[in-house]
């Protein structure tokens, strides 16, 4: 009975020791930290109204952290997913307001006007007016007629194409990209005049017969980059026609509206 009882109180005597040895052991791995930082991320859905995701998210990412991130799926290019520290979102999201905005409008006053070297008659809406005034004395054309006149209404940096000439015969393609001081902005716009020559009488090309009307001939007579000012007019070339007396005038004046 003795031995019995030495033996067991031996055997809690030993476990004692060993016991916490065993917990302690600085071989055994240890239990992975937690990221506190990662637990605060603040995440945001935020759906753009003017720009593209894609667009934007090179600029962002300069207010991103390690631990953040900014999302886009090619299928939904205009909503974004945000994921940083709630300091870093605010910035984020700040920055968007500033890019996220609408584009300006270009409103275009279209002249398109044609010059004779051999007819000295005037139109009577431009007689008065200075710009064609400048063009006689700079120009050998005696006389000016106002081919077409319109208005056209443009969204930054999209592209316009509108209707020109008696007879539909001119088609005016415009992309306004609008930069600098937004007190004193200047409006860039690419210019290209397109003429459709068409056949006054049937024709046969290639054994095929063109009824009259048709085109047969495509031509740019005016190309241009045009840089003004809002409210600003300015003559953007002046063609010849088939190498004749006659030439086309293109008149512009651009304005940011609301």
């Amino acid at each position: 009975m003795k031995k019995g009882t030495i033996a067991l109180v031996a055997l809690a005597f030993t476990l004692a020791l060993v016991g916490p040895a065993l917990a302690e052991d600085p071989a055994a791995p240890a239990a992975p930290a937690q990221n506190t930082e990662a637990k605060n991320l603040r995440k945001e859905i935020v759906k753009l109204k003017y720009v593209r995701a894609q667009d934007i998210q090179n600029i962002l990412y300069t207010y991103v952290s390690r631990e953040g991130h900014i999302q886009f799926n090619n299928s939904m290019p205009s909503v974004l997913a945000v994921s940083d520290t709630p300091e870093n979102v605010d910035k984020i999201l700040a920055a968007i307001r500033e890019i996220d905005v609408k584009p300006a409008d270009v409103l275009y006053t279209i002249q398109l006007v044609m010059g004779s070297e051999a007819d000295a008659a005037t139109d009577a809406e431009l007689k008065n007016d200075p710009i064609v005034k400048e063009l006689g004395k700079l120009l050998r054309y005696k006389g000016y007629t106002l081919l077409d006149a319109t208005l056209v209404r443009v969204i930054n940096r999209d592209r316009a194409s509108v209707v020109l000439g008696p007879r539909a015969e001119f088609e005016l393609r415009l992309r306004p990209d609008v930069a600098g001081d937004p007190k004193t902005p200047m409006i860039r716009t690419e210019v290209e005049l397109v003429m459709f020559v068409r056949s006054e009488k049937n024709v046969v090309r290639e054994g095929k017969e063109i009824p009259a009307g048709s085109t047969i001939d495509v031509r740019n007579p005016i190309q241009s980059t045009l840089n003004i000012k809002s409210g600003e007019r300015t003559v953007v070339g002046v063609s010849k026609l088939d190498g004749g007396d006659k030439g086309l005038i293109l008149i512009i004046s651009g304005k940011i509206v609301d």
